[in-house]
């Protein structure tokens, strides 16, 4: 991987950083950990690193001097590809990875990898309980939380790696291959970071880039985009569908999953499930298509899907008071994912929205209220822009607030019984919280302080 006695540079000390520094150790690596924050602690990051480490740790300002002792450097998932310190390394002919490539340079066994712009974490979630249950080698890692850099060393021939893969991972990786992969959908998100769609879904599609027609892509029938990507990929393309039934896919007939590979197989009605709305059959369907295709028998794919309960943070029921029924869906993070929420109610809505702008059109997310939402309460720096958007649609009943402990109390005062107060914003939390998760959290501490 190196030549000449070159060391690698760790861009972002967080999680991802953390993991790639102690990966790199154990393969007995030179390792410099940088962060452009003057502002962090050193002592702090060391304690996060194993007390023999050796790594060099470098904040703030890239010392110019230190290139010249860089032959790789690793970027954590927030850290931009055209940053001017990475234009500068590529300048200089240093090789960019992000941690997935270094991850999977040092795993072993089999890899299935999940993109896409929403579902990932449940799709994810699910096909890691299925693999779980088949066999004793099963790591669920990436963007859902677990670096996959954490798990690389500890596997072996027989491992299964389940990853959740982001657009962020996908722009830097190089001979990453996964046996079988799937994009559930493409919608805008992250344009702040991409700029424009099809930056965005060349990132998605690039999880196919290795593969070949020996490995398989698993593709939602009904995104326009990935319908005719699976006529352009040297993988092998499986479809499923919500709406149509497919002569070899997955599918969904008359509230019935079916997969047809070969012989058309029943798996289970959608009543069985415990999963709300069209978004989960499909999240389901992804799933239950890629274990089915890695031999995962029928009979145990079953047992584990009619057992799923869904995760944290994506429509999870919080409680009901009163005669009405919270949701936290924090994980909403964009129209199109906020949209899957409301779709879910079966109830007259509050609905709280806003935050961090990624740069996202809120259009289809308000023609999507159709009579369901009977409030929206906004906060964060999007919230005006939204206000403009909800106007335009003709939905005048919105109110501002400034902090989600203000929502949840204009929530509490706006909603009767039989009524749901759904949080699910719409936008990324990080103009008032570090992640979705401490927003999904403070929204179920309050709620039920109520």
């Amino acid at each position: 991987m190196l030549k000449n006695g070159k060391k690698v540079l760790v861009f972002g000390s967080g999680k991802s950083g953390i993991g790639a520094v102690m990966l790199l150790e154990h393969e007995g690596v030179d390792t410099i950990l940088y962060d452009g924050n003057e502002k962090l602690d050193p002592e702090e990051i060391r304690r996060r690193l194993p007390k023999d480490s050796k790594a060099e740790i470098i904040f703030g300002p890239f010392p110019e001097d230190q290139m010249e002792k860089i032959g790789l450097a690793v970027l954590s998932p927030g850290i931009p590809v055209d940053l001017p310190v990475v234009e500068k390394m590529k300048a200089d002919g240093i090789l960019i990875w992000g941690e997935i490539e270094l991850a999977y340079h040092y795993g072993r066994g089999d890899v299935l990898a999940i993109t896409g712009t929403n579902g990932k974490t449940t799709t994810t979630t699910l096909l890691g309980e299925i693999m779980k249950a088949h066999q004793s080698e099963v790591f669920v890692v990436g963007n859902i939380g677990n670096p996959y850099t954490m798990e690389a060393m500890k596997m072996t021939e027989q491992s299964v790696t389940v990853a959740e893969i982001s657009s962020f991972q996908l722009e830097t990786i190089h001979g990453f291959a996964p046996k079988i992969s799937a994009i559930l959908n493409i919608t805008p998100d992250h344009l702040n970071r991409h700029h424009t769609m099809e930056n965005y879904i060349s990132a998605k599609e690039a999880i196919t880039r290795n593969q070949t027609k020996d490995d398989y892509c698993v593709l939602n029938y009904e995104d326009d985009v990935l319908r005719v990507f699976g006529e352009e990929t040297e993988a092998t393309p499986f479809y499923f569908s919500s709406k149509r039934e497919l002569p070899v896919g997955i599918y969904l007939k008359d509230g019935e999953i079916i997969y047809r590979n070969q012989e058309v197989v029943p798996v289970c009605r959608v009543e069985e499930l415990m999963l709300l709305g069209t978004h989960n059959y499909e999240n389901v369907m992804a799933a239950v298509a890629i274990a089915a295709l890695y031999g995962v028998p029928m009979e145990t794919i079953r047992k584990v899907i009619k057992g799923f309960s869904g995760v944290e943070h994506r429509i999870e029921f919080v409680m009901e008071k009163d005669g009405v029924a919270y949701y936290n869906d924090s994980k909403g993070t964009n129209p199109d994912a906020a949209i899957r929420g409301i779709t879910a109610m079966n109830r007259p809505t509050i609905l709280i929205g806003g935050g961090y702008d990624k740069q996202s059109e809120y259009n289809e997310w308000i023609e999507s209220f159709q009579g369901k939402v009977k409030k929206l309460i906004l906060l964060g720096e999007t919230k005006e822009k939204i206000a403009m958007t909800a106007e335009k649609y003709g939905f005048t009943d919105y109110a501002f607030v400034d902090s989600l402990e203000d929502a949840v109390r204009c929530a509490k005062e706006e909603a009767k019984a039989g009524d749901a107060v759904l949080l699910s914003p719409a936008c990324a939390s990080w103009d008032m919280f570090r992640s979705y998760e401490e927003r999904g959290e403070k929204f179920k501490d309050l709620v039920k302080s109520l």
